[in-house]
């Protein structure tokens, strides 16, 4: 398999590159077919990755200065273990950088930020039809958590059960 280049670097986010990250996030909305669900602003994105409170983080693969990737996630929080766990939201690289070691570097990245942060766990969904994510996924050791279906309210059925 091909490697990285060695010019990669990873680095956090700043609100300078809120035009990147909704780019790459329009990018991931078109590849999983749900474009038509990708809301994302650079207003919106700015609220929620630099405000107060601060909802998620994002953190921008770069080879030579150029955008090639990226990773958003948060911390959730696992009652039974009673410590923080990382959920990676989205990671997403461009096409042509993909299969050399960027996602792989990405998810290194996160897993070293959830060991200093002592989190119990790294998590992440994935769409059933990807099959090429499954099987990267399951070569870092990464287990399905086939028990577990997730279920989402969104919407008007927020506001109808919040009344």
């Amino acid at each position: 398999m091909p490697t990285v280049d060695t010019e990669l670097t990873i680095r956090p986010a700043t609100p300078e590159d809120l035009p990147i990250i909704r780019r790459m996030i329009f990018g991931l909305a078109e590849y999983e077919r749900l474009l038509h669900e990708c809301d994302a602003t650079e207003d919106k994105l700015r609220k929620s990755l630099f405000g107060e409170p601060r909802y998620a983080e994002c953190v921008i693969a770069r080879i030579a200065e150029e955008p090639v990737g990226f990773a958003l996630f948060f911390h959730n929080f696992s009652t039974f273990e009673a410590r923080p766990g990382l959920y990676l939201e989205d990671l997403f690289v461009l096409p042509g950088h993909r299969g050399h070691g960027v996602g792989r570097e990405l998810l290194r990245h996160l897993a070293g930020l959830a060991v200093a942060r002592d989190c119990a766990r790294f998590e992440w969904a994935v769409l059933d039809w990807n099959e090429p994510a499954i099987g990267f996924y399951k070569s870092l050791g990464a287990q399905p958590m086939n028990e577990w279906t997730v279920y989402r309210l969104k919407g008007e059925a927020i506001r109808a059960l919040a009344r």
